[in-house]
């Protein structure tokens, strides 16, 4: 869509900025309508509940969220719906003159993620959107994200990712991801941020932001995990909703749509002094239970059941794998497993090995590790399994399917998102040479 690269060089916000300026977006406004959604696993989950929920309520709700699976118009939703082609290319032509317009200095160059997020700014705005939920990309202090100026934001996970930017240790990476919250907001914390709760309150202090943590001052309970109806318990304040029922699997999704109520709630508190309880009570009920989220735990294909996952860090990969055997049985699964270039490959394969006892390692044809490392750090996490190699994930998918007749086995593709994405366009009939990301 954009003829750039992923990310721009320099720090983003000033030219960022003065797009939005040229771009005539009311920040002001986006300040006032928007949530943003930051941190290393469930951000996408989180965000897509947290605009479903706005839905429900009855506003005209934006949401912007990266990566896109198959499509880049994914990224840019409206009341649930991708972008059409052709407003996506008219905003995008708009985005194209207005970043020429912007004058640069020799040493900055515009990314195609801040050209992205000028256009869902220009998008929401135009289409009236009353609430809007941003994702950001990596990061929050220096993520496009930070220019909303959001007074609600969260940070739904952390874990060791894009060290290099983020920093060396986790206080450092919930640092740079609290950043994202204005001066005098509120951030709410996923479950897993708990035991650096000292240092984030310490770090929030003096810039005045109220961190509210799950398990902490919002309650989760009840928590059952099934394949068939997953429910918790949720209580915060003057607001208690028991068994609130979730469309999407794996018991890491209580954490997400803890936060997601939570944002809402508070955003609707500084909105609108409206106090219908009721009504607040069945958009939550019925956002919930009607948010779909592909590739999380989702279940691509019934003969044989054959479940794909997105997760790329070990620690979403731990969890979702937890989940995958509460839900559909620990045994009798054959894993294909492929890590992308840039991710921890050992640590990754060190999740997932040594719960299967056949594993299909491969590449990805976007950004994929060399399949036969994959195969070896497999091999060394689990020397008892049976160990194949397949170059490309369209081999992956045709062995996967041959062993798991003659084994009678399931299937479960797990490591990354492109090795994810890839086998489900090939289980769908598609190529992954079709498929377009950054």
């Amino acid at each position: 869509m954009f003829d750039l690269p992923k990310y721009g060089d320099g720090v983003c916000l000033a030219r960022l900025a003065a797009l939005l300026d040229v771009l005539a977006v009311d920040r002001a406004r986006l300040s006032r309508n928007s949530v943003v959604v930051t941190g290393s696993n469930g951000k996408g989950s989180t965000a897509a509940f947290c605009a479903n929920i706005a839905q429900a309520y009855g506003l005209r709700a934006g949401l912007f969220t990266s990566p896109h699976l198959f499509r880049v118009n994914e990224r840019f939703q409206l009341d649930g719906t991708p972008i059409g082609d052709e407003p996506l290319g008219q905003l995008a032509a708009r985005v194209r003159a207005a970043m020429t317009a912007v004058s640069l200095r020799p040493d900055e160059k515009f990314g195609a993620f801040e050209a992205m997020f000028a256009l869902a700014c220009l998008y929401f705005q135009e289409s009236q959107c009353e609430f809007a939920v941003f994702e950001a990309g990596i990061g929050g202090r220096y993520d496009p994200v930070r220019l909303i100026g959001a007074h609600l934001t969260a940070v739904t996970s952390v874990d060791y990712e894009h060290v290099d930017l983020l920093g060396h240790s986790l206080q450092m990476i919930v640092s740079d991801k609290s950043d994202a919250c204005a001066t005098g907001g509120t951030i709410v914390y996923g479950e897993n941020c708990r035991s650096l709760r000292p240092h984030i309150l310490e770090y929030n202090r003096n810039r005045g932001v109220a961190s509210l943590f799950i398990r902490d001052e919002i309650r989760i309970d009840g928590e059952i995990a099934s394949a068939s109806r997953p429910r918790f318990d949720f209580t915060s304040g003057r607001y208690e909703f028991p068994s609130l029922e979730v469309a999407l699997l794996g018991a890491f999704q209580f954490n997400n749509a803890a936060i997601a109520i939570t944002l809402f709630l508070r955003w609707l508190g500084r909105a609108s002094e409206e106090k219908d309880f009721a009504r607040i009570e069945t958009a939550v009920r019925s956002g919930l239970h009607g948010t779909r989220w592909p590739g999380r735990l989702e279940a691509i294909a019934q003969n044989p059941l054959t479940v794909i996952d997105v997760g790329h860090t070990p620690d979403g990969i731990r969890q979702s794998l937890a989940s995958l055997r509460e839900i559909h049985g620990a045994l009798d699964w054959i894993l294909v497993v492929g890590v992308s270039l840039d991710k921890k490959s050992q640590e990754i394969v060190g999740a997932l090995a040594p719960s299967f006892d056949t594993i299909i390692c491969t590449s990805a044809r976007h950004k994929g590790g060399d399949a036969a490392a994959v195969a070896s750090a497999a091999r060394k996490t689990n020397p008892l399994a049976d160990v194949h190699v397949a170059a490309t994930v369209a081999d992956a998918f045709h062995v996967s399917r041959t062993l798991a007749a003659s084994l009678n086995r399931k299937i479960y593709v797990a490591g990354g998102l492109f090795t994810a994405i890839e086998y489900a366009a090939v289980a769908r009939g598609g190529r992954a040479e079709d498929l377009s990301f950054f």
